[in-house]
């Protein structure tokens, strides 16, 4: 009885070794898992919200912000929105432009949207003023700048600025605008370029009539059905239109944003490893410290694999556990990140300004079982060792 309670002593703290290693693999691939994949899912809005899901434009327009005219009038629009996985259908036009004040001047991109353009990106993006209104009949002098640009030109809202439309042979074209509103998307490749006006100023200053403009954007409700979405809508926008996705626009940015999964299955690697080696550490403790058991099982005529098992499935079950105990915790840190936001980042560096978290059920649940698949399976070797035991000197260890 001594030497059982003196073996637990040792025993237990192992044991409870292990199931801590598997409950923190666990928790920190669940947040690892969440946190790439909300990160992924914020810089991806972020650029989608700048030029929709799909871009419609003249066949020769691609990679320019001065766009050949296409007539608004298409047999696609509105009526694409109606499609089954398409959300809305918007106009817009660029133009490069330079701001100009008493101190400095600043090129930017101009975006001119229409009556029709979904607000819902920079409702939320927006840290003063209001979006425009656009109004066909009577266009209005309103813009709306990015906060980077408003800080380096030292303009305030509602102030007045003066804006040079650059034409194709190379003359400016100057108007001045009022800002509306200042806006902060955190992704600074966009903010530091785009401002935002009535599509009615670009068309005056391309001397195009109210029905042209530079191209469609097409917003989709699932990003994963991006392709199949594209390939619909070049089926359908006719030979003289071209389709494009953010991701040819945006190759660089959704390449960087694929390698952030590497990360992640380096994380998942070197945590499995870490409770696969635990977990076999406790399964070796526990064959040590049950000798003389094994050998008694053995001597009345239980077959080896049947011994293995009861080792096996005790392993099973400290595993169980760990997970339990890491799915509490890690998808309860995740829901607190979600609802609190107290883990904090600096939205210049890292582009958010919260460490972003993003649950998927369905990835928890594969994380879950492949964990417990491969620890289970990292067992049956160890156990092994179960019959090379001899009965007569097993139960004779002490």
């Amino acid at each position: 009885m001594k030497g059982d309670r003196n073996s637990k002593k040792f025993t237990q703290p192992i044991i409870k070794i292990s199931i801590a290693a598997i409950a923190l693999g666990i928790t920190v691939m669940i947040i690892a898992l969440s946190i790439v994949s909300g990160f992924q899912r914020e810089i991806r809005n972020k650029v989608i919200g700048f030029g929709g899901h799909i871009q419609i434009t003249k066949y020769d327009s691609q990679n320019t912000y001065e766009a050949t005219p296409i007539d608004k009038n298409q047999a696609f629009y509105p009526s694409l929105d109606t499609v089954e996985g398409i959300k809305h259908i918007q106009i817009f036009a660029t133009k490069a432009g330079i701001i100009k004040t008493n101190e400095d001047i600043y090129g930017v991109i101009v975006k001119g949207i229409g009556s029709d353009f979904d607000w819902s990106f920079f409702n939320d993006k927006l840290k003063e003023g209001t979006p425009i209104v656009i109004d066909t009949a009577n266009p209005n002098n309103d813009i709306i700048i990015s906060q980077t640009i408003a800080n380096k030109m030292n303009i305030k809202l509602h102030d007045k600025m003066f804006l040079y439309f650059i034409q194709t042979d190379g003359q400016l074209r100057p108007k001045d605008f009022i800002v509306k509103g200042i806006y902060q998307s955190g992704l600074e490749q966009f903010d530091n370029i785009y401002v935002i006006t009535d599509i009615a100023h670009i068309q005056k200053r391309n001397n195009w009539s109210s029905n042209l403009i530079g191209g469609f954007e097409v917003i989709i409700d699932k990003y994963e059905d991006l392709t199949k979405i594209d390939e619909f809508v070049y089926d359908h926008i006719g030979y003289d239109l071209y389709s494009s996705t953010i991701l040819d626009k945006n190759p660089d940015i959704f390449n960087w944003l694929e390698l952030q999964d590497i990360n992640v299955m380096i994380i998942i690697i070197l945590m499995v490893l870490v409770a696969v080696i635990n977990i076999i550490s406790a399964l070796l403790i526990l064959i040590l410290e049950r000798t003389n058991m094994i050998g008694i099982l053995k001597a009345l005529g239980m077959p080896n694999w049947n011994v293995r098992k009861v080792f096996l499935y005790n392993a099973l079950n400290l595993i169980i556990k760990g997970l339990v105990i890491g799915n509490i915790v890690g998808i309860g840190l995740c829901l607190l990140q979600l609802q609190f936001g107290f883990l904090k980042l600096p939205e210049e560096s890292y582009y958010v300004s919260e460490v972003p978290i993003q649950l998927n059920l369905y990835s928890i649940i594969v994380l879950n079982i492949g964990t417990l698949i491969v620890c289970f399976l990292m067992l049956i070797l160890p156990s092994y060792v179960i019959t090379k035991i001899s009965p007569v000197k097993a139960i004779r260890f002490d």
